[in-house]
């Protein structure tokens, strides 16, 4: 008679195990996060995140050496300025990613940008033509001798190899097809996951080699897998942005050695993953004059301004209630601003539809793009465009007043240079010595109103 398999209850946020499903994790308190797996049983004993030094005593920490080394150079300058000037050698750096955004690219396109680093490409998805078919269009046909392609799904093999070669980079795509020996489990699973990553840390740490894991993510947008992975690995990278767009935005989640506010924009192309070294001239408007609803706005992701088009179209309720409809933007704030607009300025938008877009497929969460929506709904409303050299940069309250942002004049001095003539900040904002652009400052949502439609 054949024995029932056993199963158990993983957590997917911490890995921790019970024999029974519960609504809330005990050990971190999350909710609806078990899955059920099979039980898995280690053959060998496990291996410890980052290893067992044979003589390990305690040091004083003046007597410890505090330079991370000498950054290396991936090729493709905006992943060196994400990761805070190139990759620090013994990393484990994490890439997630919705399928077909572009995680194999950027990872073939790494070695072949780099042909001075010795690269081991570890798949575990394809095969080495489908790699080769790949790195032929990526290249134009001119394929360094650097990168070695290793089809394997074991991560014992995948370390047995790394330390024989002894590469500058190993590449794993992706983390959740490789398995474990020492875990009687599938691969994917959370032991697995969690073991794979660890001997990966303790191999990267022992000998200094960087390593990069492809990583998938959920339909909630999450890296896939325990959320120790995450905690797991030095850098967690996630790339955004439509499939079907042409822009991708790779943000910074997780960095031990650089700034998490970084973000790096790429264009899809035909020939892979091209660097935007200035987004804001991509996301300005490709249009003529004359067009209402549309506004600039400013944001600041990391230390870089970025300007884009923000558009609104306002139009009269056809089924009698009112739609609210945002895309790249919190409808809840754009309800918001709308009984702003209604309370404080006079406006009556409760009886007619509004539809908000972010242009380029950005999702925004910078409050200063506050009064570029207003100004946005406003010039729809009214049919007025809005002049194409002026931009917005500042917080609405819920008492109609403008409210400063942070760093008014970086974003000041970047729409000088992008060759805006005006730019409307709060009354309250500091900018001072911002030279070729005029600097407006308003005070509350009818002092706008006023200046821009006069």
């Amino acid at each position: 008679m054949a024995t029932k398999e056993k199963t158990v209850w993983y957590c997917s946020a911490c890995g921790n195990e019970s024999p029974k499903w519960m609504g809330r994790c005990p050990a971190c308190g999350e909710w609806n996060t078990m899955v059920e797996a099979p039980k898995a049983t280690r053959r060998t004993p496990a291996s410890s995140a980052v290893g067992r030094a044979s003589q390990s005593a305690p040091r004083p920490l003046s007597s410890i050496e505090g330079d991370a080394g000498e950054r290396v150079s991936l090729g493709i300058g905006e992943v060196n300025r994400i990761l805070g000037g190139g990759l620090v050698p013994g990393s484990l750096v994490l890439i997630g990613g919705e399928p077909g955004i572009g995680k194999s690219t950027l990872s073939l396109q790494i070695p072949l940008a780099s042909p001075e680093l010795r690269t081991l490409y570890v798949t575990g998805e394809e095969s080495e033509r489908q790699v080769r078919m790949r790195a032929d269009r990526l290249s134009g046909g001119v394929l360094p001798e650097n990168c070695q392609v290793f089809c394997e799904t074991s991560v014992e093999r995948i370390v047995e190899v790394a330390g024989g070669m002894n590469p500058d980079l190993v590449i794993v795509d992706s983390v959740q097809t490789m398995s474990a020996d020492s875990v009687d489990s599938a691969p994917g699973s959370v032991p697995q996951i969690k073991e794979v990553a660890s001997r990966l840390l303790r191999f990267a740490k022992e000998s200094g080699v960087s390593v990069i894991l492809i990583g998938h993510i959920t339909k909630d947008g999450y890296i896939a897998g325990p959320k120790i992975l995450e905690h797991i690995v030095d850098v967690v990278l996630q790339f955004e942005g439509e499939n079907r767009g042409a822009y991708r935005v790779l943000r910074s989640i997780k960095n031990r050695f650089g700034s998490t506010s970084e973000i790096a924009v790429f264009e899809m192309t035909g020939a892979g993953l091209k660097e935007v070294a200035n987004p804001s001239e991509m996301l300005i408007p490709m249009h003529g004059e004359g067009l209402s609803g549309t506004a600039i706005a400013s944001t600041l992701d990391g230390t870089r301004p970025l300007f884009f088009e923000v558009q609104a179209l306002v139009s009269s309720a056809v089924y009698g209630t009112a739609q609210r409809s945002a895309t790249g933007f919190d409808v809840r704030r754009l309800n918001m601003l709308l009984a702003v607009l209604e309370k404080r300025a006079g406006f009556h938008l409760s009886a007619k539809d509004v539809f908000l877009n972010m242009a380029g497929g950005l999702k925004v969460s910078d409050t200063a793009v506050d009064m570029a929506v207003v100004c946005a709904v406003l010039s729809s409303n009214f049919d007025l465009p809005l002049p194409s050299d002026v931009c917005f940069a500042g917080e609405v309250g819920l008492s109609g007043e403008i409210r400063p942002v942070a760093q008014t004049d970086r974003r000041a001095t970047e729409a000088a240079r992008l060759g805006f003539r005006r730019i409307f900040v709060s009354s309250f904002a500091r900018v001072e010595g911002v030279e070729g652009i005029a600097v407006e400052k308003v005070a509350d949502v009818p002092a706008l109103v006023k200046a821009l439609f006069r």
